[in-house]
């Protein structure tokens, strides 16, 4: 069996602060340490599980956050950016499950670090006309490419949210949203426990289940800012719906893909920090 784990920070046990997860914060080296404890534990339990393949991707900001010395032996890494398709890159259809670590609620949602990809930047969201952030894009994308999601760990908004898009998906909550900077914890080794029960049961037979994409999508997201909208448009296929909000259609994962330079047009506008 050949397990792809996708890693982001804001929904790692323990996690609550910017602070925690961005390079320069006065936590963040403590909050690497506990990244990679969470991925372990996916990784003993996708081991458990019978995987004799695992890929990790480092998938949070820089994308560097993974030492690759902590990181369980069994496990290969990638690490670094730009990647073409991001949270899910390396992801391919030989893959039997997505496992996603450390994922956290979507622009708008009570959740701990919530967000959409670009901190403030992105206001919302929508494939298909439907509310989405990190979580149903990658569902989306992965069953587009032909992987199912299996499991996903992060706080309890998390775990709702990806219930809406998937009841069958295993979710494991390592703590549960008090505000968006603020939660009430499971004791660490608790949550890494339940982490890799909670992998090794998603991935046994029968609970990833087949998926099926639509053909043609659409995704509309708005900005905070005009100025990125307005430069957007420049892309063949990007179309307005109004002065901060754009779309395009086509399909998945190549809309990923897409979204992907979006975000890079966008940084490169911009120079604000997320969460604020």
């Amino acid at each position: 069996m050949r397990v792809y784990i996708s890693a982001d920070m804001e929904g790692v046990t323990g996690l609550v602060d910017a602070d925690d997860v961005q390079p320069g914060g006065r936590d963040y080296e403590r909050g690497r340490l506990m990244m990679a404890e969470d991925v372990n534990a996916a990784v003993r339990g996708a081991l458990a599980a019978g995987a004799t393949d695992i890929t990790v991707n480092d998938a949070h900001g820089p994308m560097r956050n993974l030492r690759p010395e902590a990181l369980h032996p069994a496990a290969r890494l990638i690490r670094g950016r730009p990647k073409t398709m991001g949270m899910l890159e390396g992801l391919v259809p030989e893959h039997d499950a997505l496992v996603c670590v450390g994922y956290h609620s979507r622009a708008g949602a009570l959740g701990v670090l919530s967000h959409s990809f670009m901190g403030h930047e992105i206001e919302d969201m929508w494939l298909d006309g439907r509310p989405v952030g990190e979580i149903g894009l990658a569902h989306a994308t992965a069953a587009a490419v032909g992987v199912p999601m299996a499991v996903l760990t992060g706080d309890d908004a998390a775990c709702a949210e990806t219930a809406e898009w998937d009841a069958a998906v295993t979710t494991v909550a390592v703590k549960y949203a008090r505000d968006r900077f603020a939660a009430d914890l499971r004791p660490a080794e608790e949550a890494r426990t339940a982490i890799e029960e909670g992998v090794a049961a998603g991935l046994s037979a029968g609970r990833a289940t087949a998926v099926t994409a639509a053909d043609t999508s659409t995704l509309t997201v708005r900005w905070q800012s005009a100025s990125v909208a307005s430069t957007l448009l420049g892309i063949p296929g990007v179309t307005s719906v109004d002065a901060r909000t754009v779309r395009a259609e086509g399909g998945l994962p190549a809309l990923y893909r897409l979204f992907g330079v979006w975000m890079r047009v966008a940084g490169s506008l911009t120079n604000q920090h997320p969460y604020c």
